[in-house]
């Protein structure tokens, strides 16, 4: 135990203590297979149990598409990959009406379902397709269904969208606009690994054996503790320090420090107030907290606001970056407030 139960019911105090088990085991099992990024893996797991998405940065060869399809394979949830290309439409992932024939001869056409109907999907390289195709995986994204001539056809819970960018790769790109990325809870970095954990990974995966994960939990188990999560206790002053962290980022607001204005063009908006405080509960009960703490807070500040602070052609200038600038926000204010 972390903390108090803070006014948690005792089945409620029973199931964290369940929740963080699992993760550890969750952890365990994709250490056979992932070598290193354990922040990574923290940070997708907290967008999971928060039910956000997550929008991963990295360049190619770092395990990102086998991280996602080994992590629905231990929580037994269907898993599906779409390509983005330019040529891409929005039906290769929604799904679209095909003409078919009965015994008697009738026809009519019947839905088939495109790959967005599924537990976890990686759209890879989300930005090298047109908006008008991001706009049907965006939309599957924010109402967790998809509208294919003109009707609704809702997605089974949970739904988990992993968007990648690379950030090498320019030409032939169509960069999300901000309103798009705003949709996503979290920005993951995916960095390079460490001298260790590369020579790891060239001992551990260049063999002819594949370990097998154990699945560990299903879809209603994840539901179970996505509705958790939602009821992990805040207190006061952690809300406090969600709103100001936020309103300091926006450079018109009588709050945001001198130092910040002539770098930043946008700040975050109302929307990444509530994604710091999901985020904060979710990563308070997969560590096995019955209450939100600071440092949980301050874990997801910069996967949650770094793609929602736009900078300046000054902050290009002077080499500072969305994270940087959130990075000093955070500790300017945690320093105020002791």
């Amino acid at each position: 135990m972390n903390v108090s139960a803070g006014g948690l019911g005792s089945d409620d105090v029973a199931a964290i203590d369940e929740l963080r088990d699992v993760y550890r085991r969750l952890k365990s099992e994709l250490a056979k297979v992932i070598v290193g990024q354990e922040t990574v893996v923290e940070q997708l797991a907290i967008c999971l149990f928060a039910r956000g998405h997550a929008l991963l940065v990295g360049v190619p060869g770092l395990a990102k598409t086998l991280l996602v399809s080994r992590l629905a394979e231990t929580m037994s949830l269907a898993f599906s990959r779409i390509q983005f290309t330019p040529d891409l439409m929005p039906m290769d992932i929604t799904g679209t009406d095909i003409l078919q024939e009965t015994a008697e001869g009738r026809r009519h056409f019947e839905f088939q379902k495109g790959p967005v109907f599924a537990n976890i999907v990686l759209a890879d390289e989300i930005n090298r397709a047109p908006s008008k195709t991001q706009a049907a995986m965006l939309e599957a994204m924010q109402e967790h269904r998809v509208t294919v001539v003109g009707r609704p056809y809702p997605l089974d819970p949970p739904f988990f969208v992993l968007a990648t960018q690379n950030p090498v790769e320019q030409e032939g790109t169509y960069p999300l606009p901000e309103a798009q990325l705003d949709r996503f809870m979290f920005l993951i970095s995916v960095d390079y690994p460490s001298r260790s954990e590369e020579l790891e990974i060239a001992r551990t995966t260049t063999g002819g054996t594949t370990p097998t994960l154990e699945n560990i939990i299903d879809g209603v188990t994840v539901r179970k503790f996505q509705d958790l999560v939602r009821r992990v206790p805040v207190p006061q002053h952690i809300y406090e320090f969600a709103v100001d962290l936020v309103r300091r980022t926006r450079p018109k607001a009588t709050e945001s420090p001198d130092w910040l204005k002539p770098l930043v063009a946008w700040g975050a908006g109302p929307r990444a107030v509530q994604y710091l405080i999901l985020g904060a509960k979710s990563r308070a009960a997969l560590t096995g907290s019955y209450m939100v703490r600071l440092e949980d807070l301050m874990a997801v500040a910069e996967p949650v606001l770094t793609h929602r602070v736009l900078t300046t052609f000054a902050a290009e200038s002077e080499g500072a970056t969305s994270g940087s600038i959130v990075r000093r926000i955070v500790a300017e204010l945690s320093k105020e407030r002791g």
